[in-house]
């Protein structure tokens, strides 16, 4: 660098007045603010070579005065404005490689716009790279010459790939021109060890420059007719704040004119992130500068949309990495967009949209990757929602803030004081420190509000200081400060006009045990925010998104007892639930499945077409404790049920402490309900104050609809007087066929390997099941009964109910068929048949269970195969009994009547029927 013509003392001079007056960045072909006084030319033979070594630069810096004063007359060319203008925002990863620039390219062609004005990012990550560049030089690090050479070689093979011949050349030769002119500005840097920021400005908006050039320069090749827009000639901007531009839209437009009188095109590539102040000083537009760009873009050519392209397919309701259940949305508000952006969301910069919402202008959100998708529009009104979900969800989405912490200010001395707020934020206002959240109780005895957490020392310090006159004569009582808070926010222009918007949140929070530590929500409506403990954010955003946006009716179930009956449920469920999803808006999902050894848990729901699989090979050790826990845990479903397919009185035992805790119990299982009268009545008296459900139809009658028929009868004020049935579908097929051409045993026999039986067919012919459905009826129709009130007619001969084995016992049962086959007989000869039955006693307060006799033309008498047969007879059903006959036992309908409560279940939770 001997030829730089400034000393330590000039370069530091000039790093501080970068302002370049009435300067223009001109086209490729000509030179920038700093010029090498004979820019070398390159053409494809000497590229590899010039790019291969490394040679010493005479520069000379100088800047580029030229008049672009709006003034001067326009040539004849004017500006046509309006819906013929399609604005796109191409960012970083849209254009981080060659193909992808390709990608672009072929979008902006197959775009049948009339005229198409595209705004550019940089290549990915290059932004960071030239930052990283100001950062090595002002800190006195060599390698900042390493990192310019890794920048230049990025652009030289991206444009290798992409262009050829003069266009190559043209290209190749001004990033040679700028990357030169650029290590001069960075040796400036290094040797004055600082850098102001105009200067900064100026020299990571190059990633733009060059993007929008190479961009140009493919599109031209395809016959186009494009021009590339340094927008630094047209963008003026006013700055604010170190992190704010505020758009002159007047002199931008002017300028717009006049280079648009001089640059006629139909397609216009321009760069994004970069501006110039009014003094024509190089600046940026910030972070995410590049949608403000094309926003501005779109204003000032009163485009018929803007769209912005990206790596998402839309704009989520909530962030997906958090909310597996986040869905896109189709439409927003600008109202909506808006808040969604100031809480956290990744939609755009609130001050994206801005200018377009002066022109009506929407904003569309694509993915560049999924073409396919339709992306969100973000436009005046949002009338539709979700593509066919929640078309009526008054909340559009939820948003997060983390690191943050509150500071209340509390006391006595502030009510009816004018000015304590005043004092207090012109404090906070005085050490810089960005206000998220105000809360204030109407009482005035205190003010909180959330600051981001590395700002909250200086804040509470500020504060304590302000008022340490209150604070020791105790007008204050203190300045509190809670760390390690969030914010969640519900955002939707609906909820201005939807009562009961925050009783389900906050009913959602309750639900999931979150505690609300402030509240907030302004006059628009258009948002309510609170504050939470950091640790729960994300279990309270999961909880609040599935009640707004789930199905009221997602039920997270749990399965206990993947025996016969619960396998087969399990396969129905896996049959069904698609269509109650789709249809009637019943989301089913299986959480977990637990046997007496093994238990499989799931997150989201467990795929039902491979359960026995999955059990196999990612089961665990079955605890029911942890298992209940993790069905019930996850908050972000709104119900839980718990499905008992067992008979274990252990298991049955956990029906109280479930009930207690909101989970939904459904059971086939008959111990609860006819175990000791005392925890029967706690249970059932739970159930009523909780509002919680417990069904069990299938304890009785299978599938058949036997309960649900007596709760009918009871609950319209009819009075039972007598139940009667058949109630056990093994018995009633051993009394159906046991006729006089076979004896007792073999039809048990029979009955065995048909499967209806138990594994010990004792269990059947003791009784003691019938009188479990005897003491489960005479409870629900009101009568206070043990079960060992209930008389049983066993049918076990005495001296084989010791017998060691099943086998044992039916070898040795036709030892005593005579004694059966002489009452099946004596009925015979009077007209009449065996049946085993059940009876409920309720005038008399009893119950009894038993073998009958019936007359042949009884309904009892006229039953086929396992099939039970129930008559009610009520003050109603008097001379008539009500009768329920079907098929009472076997897999398939048992599971159907658990089913069958399941959807109960929904209907009570707001399935539509």
């Amino acid at each position: 660098m001997a030829a730089f013509s400034a000393t330590i003392s000039d370069s530091s001079r000039f790093l501080s007045s970068t302002s370049l007056p009435k300067r223009k960045i001109s086209a490729p072909s000509q030179c920038r603010s700093f010029s090498l006084s004979k820019p070398f030319p390159l053409s494809r033979s000497n590229i590899g070579s010039r790019l291969g070594r490394r040679k010493s630069l005479n520069i000379f810096v100088q800047a580029s005065v030229s008049d672009i004063s709006v003034e001067k007359s326009m040539d004849k060319v004017h500006l046509p404005k309006g819906d013929m203008w399609a604005v796109h925002k191409f960012g970083g990863t849209c254009v981080g490689t060659s193909q992808r620039i390709k990608n672009v390219a072929d979008i902006i062609i197959s775009d049948d716009s009339e005229r198409k004005l595209v705004v550019v990012s940089a290549m990915s990550k290059v932004t960071d790279m030239m930052y990283d560049l100001i950062n090595k030089a002002q800190s006195r690090d060599d390698s900042y010459i390493s990192a310019l050479d890794s920048v230049l070689e990025k652009h030289n093979s991206t444009a290798l790939d992409l262009l050829e011949g003069d266009d190559l050349a043209s290209f190749l030769s001004q990033l040679h021109h700028d990357i030169s002119n650029l290590k001069a500005m960075l040796r400036a840097i290094y040797i004055a060890g600082h850098v102001t920021e105009s200067f900064s400005d100026f020299v990571v908006g190059h990633g733009e420059l060059w993007s929008a050039q190479m961009l140009s320069y493919v599109v031209r090749k395809n016959g186009l007719d494009c021009k590339w827009m340094d927008t630094r000639e047209v963008l003026i901007v006013n700055p604010t704040s170190s992190n704010q531009v505020d758009p002159d839209f007047l002199e931008s437009e002017k300028r717009l004119e006049k280079w648009f009188s001089q640059n006629p095109s139909e397609i216009i590539i321009a760069t994004g992130f970069i501006a110039s102040t009014p003094q024509n000083i190089p600046t940026t537009l910030k972070r995410d500068g590049s949608d403000f760009s094309a926003a501005i873009m779109g204003a000032l050519f009163r485009a018929r949309q803007v769209t912005i392209w990206t790596d998402v397919d839309g704009v989520y309701s909530a962030d997906p990495r958090k909310v597996s259940e986040a869905v896109i949305l189709t439409k927003l508000s600008y109202q909506e967009a808006w808040e969604m952006s100031y809480f956290g969301a990744n939609v755009l910069h609130p001050r994206t949209i801005i200018p377009v919402m002066r022109y009506d202008i929407p904003i569309v959100i694509r993915n560049i990757f999924n073409l396919s998708a339709p992306g969100t529009t973000i436009c005046r009104s949002a009338s539709a929602d979700v593509d066919g979900q929640n078309l009526d969800s008054p909340v559009k989405g939820f948003a997060t803030i983390d690191n943050l912490a509150l500071v209340n200010v509390e006391g006595t001395g502030m009510a009816g004081v004018p000015g304590t707020a005043s004092a207090i934020f012109s404090a906070v206002k005085d050490v810089g420190a960005n206000v998220i959240m105000i809360s204030q109780a109407s009482s005035e005895h205190s003010v909180c509000f959330a600051v981001p957490e590395k700002e909250v020392k200086a804040v509470a310090e500020a504060l304590e200081s302000r008022f340490r006159q209150a604070l020791d004569a105790g007008r204050l009582s203190q300045v509190a400060v809670i760390p390690n808070c969030s914010i969640l926010a519900a955002v939707g222009q609906k909820m201005a006009s939807t009562p009961g918007v925050s009783a389900t949140l906050f009913n959602a929070l309750a639900k999931a045990n979150i505690n609300i530590r402030a509240i907030a929500q302004g006059c628009s409506e258009y948002n309510i925010t609170v504050v939470l403990k950091r640790e729960d954010c994300i279990r309270a955003l999961r909880a609040v998104h599935s009640r707004f946006y789930l199905s009221r009716t997602t039920i997270a179930m749990g399965i206990i007892g993947p025996g016969l009956i619960g396998a087969t449920l399990l396969d129905q469920l896996r049959d069904q639930a698609a269509v109650l999803k789709e249809e009637f808006n019943i989301d089913l999902r299986v959480m977990g499945i637990t046997g007496s050894r093994t238990m499989l848990l799931s997150e989201v729901g467990l795929d039902l077409s491979r359960w026995r699989e999955l059990l196999k090979q990612k089961g665990q050790v079955a605890d029911l404790e942890k298992f209940t826990q993790h069905v019930h845990g996850n908050h972000f479903i709104p119900n839980t049920v718990l499905v008992d397919c067992t008979a274990d009185s252990n298991v049955a035992s956990c029906y109280h402490d479930w009930l207690r805790k909101g989970i939904h119990v459904i059971t086939p299982n008959k111990k609860a309900n006819s175990g000791p009268l005392d925890k029967y009545l706690k249970l059932r008296a739970l159930q009523r104050q909780s509002y919680t459900h417990y069904f069990y139809e299938a304890t009785v009658g299978a599938g058949l609809p036997i309960i649900s028929t007596l709760r009918g009868l009871l609950e319209t004020g009819d009075r039972i007087l007598r139940i009667e049935g058949i109630f056990s579908g093994t018995l009633s097929y051993i009394f159906n066929n046991f006729t006089s051409n076979k004896t007792f045993s073999e039809v048990v026999a029979e009955a065995k390997a048909a499967g209806f039986t138990e594994p010990d067919p004792r269990d059947d012919l003791s009784g003691t099941d019938v009188a479990r459905k005897v003491i489960i009826l005479a409870r629900e129709s009101g009568l206070k009964l043990e079960l060992s009130d209930i008389p049983v007619q066993t049918l076990v001969p005495e001296p084989l109910r010791a017998t060691a084995s099943a086998e044992e016992f039916m070898k040795q049962l036709p030892e005593f068929d005579k004694d059966l086959a002489k009452e099946r007989q004596d009925a015979e000869e009077s007209g009449e048949v065996l049946r085993y039955v059940g009876v409920v006693d309720a005038i008399n307060q009893k119950g009894v269970v038993e073998l009958r006799r019936y007359s042949k033309s009884h309904p009892f008498a006229q039953l086929s195969g396992s099939d039970n047969i129930i008559a009610f007879t009520t003050k109603r059903y008097k001379e008539q009994p009500l009768i329920v006959r079907g098929p009472g036992a076997g897999a398939q309908v048992t599971a159907g009547g658990i089913f069958s409560d399941i959807l109960r279940l929904a209907s009570y939770l707001g399935a539509p029927s």
